[in-house]
């Protein structure tokens, strides 16, 4: 498995006549079977950063190196490749679809990486298993409890197994225990499978139990 790592990551927005600096020279080096929470307050550019690290936006400097390679010096097709075959996005919201069953979410990153049908349906299931929802694999997501379907983004998320998971409050709209397992589920994977995880919360308690956990205050990572 390869290295994520950032270098003097800059991250500037326009607005209006001002400029301004959401990120300011952030480097971070994550290893397969890391695990790191990030905390900050609300608009500290959390949510910038995993984009950034994620290949969804571009920084305004620095570089976001993948196996050694400059991420935002790929192709195009190549970073989409990235984002499919190495990286598992989870979102605050969940963002299933909602015309089809968990089984056929958890099967769509599959399908698009050129998978069979029938391939990307028994790993599909395994996921689904591994996550504890065996049980609900024909539900609709507006049939699903938000545990459970915050459980089948997770599910979707790293049926590919993924090299490195990036999760955005993915607890934030959950109930304490239910965030609990969210978490535990989080840190099972990576242990197991050797994920790397980037785990951004507002939750102090949740923070501390990834192994690092540093803090974004005015643009840079502290400790």
């Amino acid at each position: 498995m390869s290295e994520l790592e950032a270098v003097g990551v800059v991250k500037r927005f326009q607005l209006g006549d001002s400029t301004i600096e959401v990120l300011n020279g952030v480097s971070l080096l994550l290893r397969p079977g890391e695990s790191l929470a990030v905390l900050g307050v609300s608009g500290a550019g959390k949510s910038t950063l995993l984009h950034v690290l994620g290949g969804l936006e571009r920084p305004s400097a620095g570089e976001v190196r993948f196996g050694g390679k400059d991420l935002y010096a790929l192709p195009q097709d190549e970073v989409a490749a990235f984002r499919n075959r190495q990286l598992g996005f989870v979102f605050q919201s969940h963002h299933l679809l909602p015309e089809f069953d968990a089984l056929e979410n958890v099967m769509m990153p599959c399908m698009l990486g050129g998978m069979s049908r029938r391939e990307s349906r028994e790993k599909a299931r395994a996921m689904l298993d591994a996550v504890g929802l065996s049980h609900r694999l024909a539900h609709n997501p507006g049939k699903l409890s938000g545990g459970e379907r915050q459980r089948v983004a997770i599910a979707r998320a790293l049926v590919l197994d993924p090299a490195v998971v990036l999760a955005d409050e993915p607890t934030g709209n959950l109930d304490p225990h239910t965030a609990d397992d969210v978490v535990d589920l989080f840190l099972k994977l990576n242990a197991q499978a050797r994920t790397a995880l980037v785990l951004v919360t507002h939750n102090e308690k949740l923070a501390n139990r990834l192994a690092k956990k540093r803090y974004l205050v005015e643009g840079r990572l502290e400790s």
